[in-house]
């Protein structure tokens, strides 16, 4: 299969709306990371997400939508919901609900549940509104690897796999979607992102933050939402987290590269002068640069075969906890406290 990478323009749109009704795959732009999309009303056409990405079908998938009124159909709205998308629709929020008949079960895992978003990307709304239905999607990676936020990162992984690739730029956000568990009492965040549990707290009057955040899966446990497996988000090399005050990470991750001077070393900007000449790849300033400069970083380390990653660790509130539960799982908890 060739791989088309194209511009969005009238033209594009009209050939990925194709594509998707007829049962095919398009990547697709949002404000998070790079979406690879199938109908979510077509069992077959999500199996085939799944075939493109070899992800295991027991992980479930967001259905992307281009207005909220879209979503009635497929789950069991609440005042709740509502609410939550009226103050941060179209964004970086996923809601978790009870789901209708209407979802095939490889959409959810076989899950009561369904996820849903509505993505605050202009093209990826043009593209959701030229499809006409809901869109299943899944970062637009191969299962395990650091998630694309440029579409070159798609075509790295999926050229070949899928027939066509919407180019919208670099995503700005770089970190995907918070997902909100909405089935319970309380609603509970499953995976962390760009809308942080105190803005939700804000809104909704209560939020808690599932232990799964930031532990790996138990044996059994099942995923409930995507990117909860155990390695996840994962370089090629190995990474591994320093935890500490700012003074004794340095000196302990400079013990460790040192030792393995091939290694790279991920750091905020102003602890780069703690590390000498040693090679410092710069998060950034906070959390929002760490969020945007992430994904880029592990898959420019792979690109340079880089073998070995050592990485300083962020503070786990706000959009710092989103950063934390992506550098965990993608180091398999691999984490020295010092």
């Amino acid at each position: 299969m060739n791989t088309k990478l194209t511009p969005i323009t009238q033209d594009s749109l009209t050939e990925a709306s194709a594509l998707i009704q007829s049962g095919q795959l398009v990547a697709f732009p949002t404000e998070t990371v790079y979406g690879l999309g199938g109908s979510a009303l077509d069992a077959q056409a999500v199996l085939n997400i799944f075939r493109a990405k070899e992800r295991p079908v027991d992980n479930p998938l967001i259905v992307h939508i281009a207005s909220r009124d879209q979503a009635f159909p497929l789950c069991r709205w609440t005042d709740l919901a509502d609410t939550l998308a009226s103050a941060f629709w179209p964004g970086p929020l996923t809601l978790l609900l009870r789901r209708t008949e209407m979802v095939p079960d490889v959409v959810t895992a076989g899950l009561s549940t369904v996820a849903l978003r509505l993505p605050a990307h202009q093209g990826a709304l043009a593209f959701l509104r030229a499809c006409a239905l809901p869109v299943a999607a899944p970062s637009a990676n191969r299962s395990g690897r650091p998630s694309p936020t440029t579409a070159q990162h798609v075509m790295e992984d999926m050229d070949g796999r899928i027939p066509l690739i919407l180019d919208g730029g670099a995503s700005g956000v770089g970190l995907e979607s918070t997902v909100l568990d909405l089935s319970g009492e309380v609603p509970t965040v499953l995976r962390p992102g760009a809308v942080t549990p105190e803005q939700i707290t804000m809104v909704a009057g209560s939020c808690e933050v599932a232990s799964s955040v930031m532990r790996p899966l138990e044996v059994g446990e099942r995923a409930l939402s995507p990117g909860m497996r155990h390695r996840h988000y994962a370089p090629q090399g190995r990474l591994t987290l320093v935890e500490g005050e700012p003074e004794a990470v340095a000196e302990a991750i400079i013990g460790l590269h040192d030792a393995q001077p091939e290694a790279r070393i991920l750091a905020m900007h102003d602890h780069i002068p703690l590390y000498d000449n040693r090679p410092v790849n710069d998060l950034g300033q906070d959390a929002a640069d760490a969020a945007h400069r992430l994904f880029y970083l592990l898959r420019s380390f792979d690109a340079q075969g880089v073998p070995r990653i050592f990485s300083e660790t962020l503070p786990p509130t706000g959009l710092g906890l989103a950063v934390m539960n992506r550098l965990a799982r993608a180091a398999e908890f691999d984490i020295i406290k010092v």
